[in-house]
């Protein structure tokens, strides 16, 4: 009789989860359907298929917009008869300033023009939305975005290529297109968990949370889930392409695709550089200590600021003192959040009495970076587990001393010995790093140029022509699926 009971009581509850399931199915099919009929409409109208590119944030200066404009071209040179699409998010602007840009900054210009689809819902994805709680707020406001891209144009291939994970499903299973995706840097990694479970303070993990067992506990907690809905996310990919082998290892722990998984390292300008002189410096008057890269918290300018105070306090009774030293900041400010970091660090240098000796370069044309970069001796990069590092490969094919962070892509890809030579010096806290500036500052002109010409020979490997090359042949497979 209770089983009865139960059973009359369950039976309802059953049917209804049941129809509940099968209007969700019919509803997500209708959606498809509807969008598979926008996409062949377009499809005869234009008579050639499209390929998509995600990249909310194309008007910036960072490396991630390179490797888009490298890899758009790549693709326009390798197949004529398809079209291209860039879905973005920067509104100020029309698609002619968004290309004129990438020529002014990155010396790139596409063989043809491309459209843009200008996403109106950007905000979604600020981390300044979401004070707490960012990677899922970001990832949630970035379906919502990927709806909208979805919606404005349904292409034939898919490709993301600023790391926005969760908008793969969407368009595999809803939009019925092929997906790619090109990752710079994994949302979530098993070091930022580690970060978290020995309560590390971080820029992604603040005191408050670092002295709390109970708040550490509960984020490790979150991320666990997060990275496991990640790379549920992740692994909906045809084909996956990562910058570095930093972001190999973490990539193969999450998407679990080793099979559909390569590295194509970024496409850095080297060749743009290499006509920079390789001259013994020791008769500079003054030596010039350059940092490139945007102004993002985890870039860590202040390490940067602190580190060349104390080689100042240093110097001052030296030689030269602090007169023949000064640093110099070139990179891109994304929005406002990015320009009142900026205010912050200029804060920093009049606190600690350097402003007089630190130079800012705000979203500077290429051929002033370039000069800059001439007239420098040492590069300067300090993120903590930067992913790959164009910047630094650009200061080492420009024959500068680098001093890049000992992790990630720095410590494994790039600045490692070439032919037994030393081609760089790596650092990991502010003395560590004030005593390697130091160290360069006092070698023999003779041994630095040795350095910087080993450095240069060894960046040959991630030139453009290397990544369109590698670019292409990971792409083909996907490309060989487009029906013309």
């Amino acid at each position: 009789i209770k089983i009865m009971l139960l059973w009359k009581l369950l039976l309802p509850l059953v049917v209804l989860c049941v129809l509940l399931i099968a209007v969700l199915v019919l509803l997500v099919l209708a959606v498809r359907l509807w969008l598979q009929s926008s996409r062949n409409a377009r499809r005869a109208r234009d008579g050639r298929p499209t390929v998509a590119f995600f990249h909310p944030y194309c008007n910036a200066g960072g490396g991630g917009e390179r490797v888009l404009w490298c890899a758009i071209r790549a693709l326009q040179n390798r197949y004529m008869d398809i079209n291209f699409v860039v879905y973005t998010g920067d509104l100020g602007v029309t698609g002619q300033q968004i290309l004129d840009g990438a020529r002014r900054r990155f010396n790139i210009v596409l063989p043809r023009p491309v459209q843009f689809v200008f996403l109106r819902h950007r905000l979604l994805v600020e981390p300044g939305l979401f004070p707490h709680f960012t990677l899922l707020g970001q990832s949630v406001g970035s379906i919502f975005l990927g709806w909208e891209a979805l919606t404005e144009f349904v292409p034939d291939l898919y490709i993301d290529s600023m790391g926005y994970a969760f908008t793969l499903p969407l368009f595999r299973y809803l939009g019925g297109c092929s997906v790619g995706s090109y990752v710079h840097y994994p949302t979530i990694s098993t070091d930022m968990l580690s970060v978290v479970r020995e309560r590390n303070p971080r820029f992604n993990n603040p005191d408050y949370v670092s002295n709390s067992l109970f708040l550490s506990a509960f984020k490790v907690v979150y991320y666990c889930l997060f990275a496991l809905l990640y790379g549920m996310a992740g692994s909906c990919s045809d084909l996956i392409m990562v910058n570095s082998s930093w972001t190999l290892d973490h990539i193969l722990s999450l998407w679990r695709a080793p099979n559909r998984t390569s590295v194509v390292y970024p496409p850095c300008d080297v060749g743009a550089f290499l006509d920079v002189p390789l001259e013994e410096d020791g008769d500079r008057k003054c030596h010039s200590i350059v940092s490139i890269g945007q102004f993002r918290p985890e870039k860590d300018h202040r390490l940067q600021i602190r580190a060349f105070k104390k080689v100042l306090d240093r110097r001052r009774e030296g030689a030269g003192g602090r007169e023949a030293l000064k640093l110099v900041l070139i990179g891109g400010c994304r929005n406002q959040q990015d320009e009142d970091r900026v205010l912050m660090l200029r804060g920093l240098c009049q606190e600690l009495g350097v402003a007089d000796r630190v130079e800012f370069k705000l979203n500077i044309p290429f051929e002033e970076l370039k000069r800059e970069m001439g007239e420098a001796t040492i590069g300067l990069h300090t993120m903590w587990n930067e992913h790959f590092g164009i910047g630094i490969v650009e200061c080492m094919a420009a024959g500068k001393v680098i001093l890049a962070h000992k992790s990630g892509g720095p410590k494994l890809d790039i600045v490692v010995p070439f032919e037994g030579g030393q081609t760089g010096f790596l650092a990991d806290d502010e003395d560590s790093y004030a005593e390697a500036i130091d160290r360069i500052l006092a070698l023999p002109p003779a041994s630095r140029l040795q350095i910087r010409r080993n450095a240069r020979q060894s960046v040959a490997r991630f030139s453009d022509q290397e990544f369109e090359a590698c670019f292409i042949a990971a792409m083909e497979p996907l490309m060989g699926t487009l029906e013309r």
